[in-house]
């Protein structure tokens, strides 16, 4: 009879291998963009907090204020440019040139 090992949680710190392969496809110029750039993860962490620090919102017009007035303060941050981004673009217009814009 076989034993079946039970299913383990991921741990935190430990990398999803499934997840990160797929990303080494990707040339090495490109990758650097990938991973450094969390602006979306910036985005919804800042969203997040300031409807979780709401609680009770009276209207749905209330929600779209809130919400409006954090993207509003979270643009104001966004004055550096992405880190090696012209080597990204280059290698992107290489690789995905039927998908890219001319």
């Amino acid at each position: 009879m076989g034993c079946a090992l039970p299913q383990q949680k991921p741990r935190p710190g430990v990398l999803d291998f499934p997840r990160v392969i797929p990303l080494f496809a990707f040339p090495e110029d490109i990758r650097k963009v990938i991973y450094t750039t969390n602006a979306i993860e910036s985005v919804n962490m800042t969203l997040r907090k300031v409807t979780r620090n709401h609680r009770i919102f009276p209207s749905d017009e209330a929600v779209y204020k809130v919400v409006y007035l954090a993207m509003r303060n979270i643009a104001k941050k966004w004055t550096m440019p992405i880190r090696d981004w012209k080597p990204a673009l280059n290698r992107f217009a290489v690789e995905f040139a039927e998908r890219f814009p001319r």
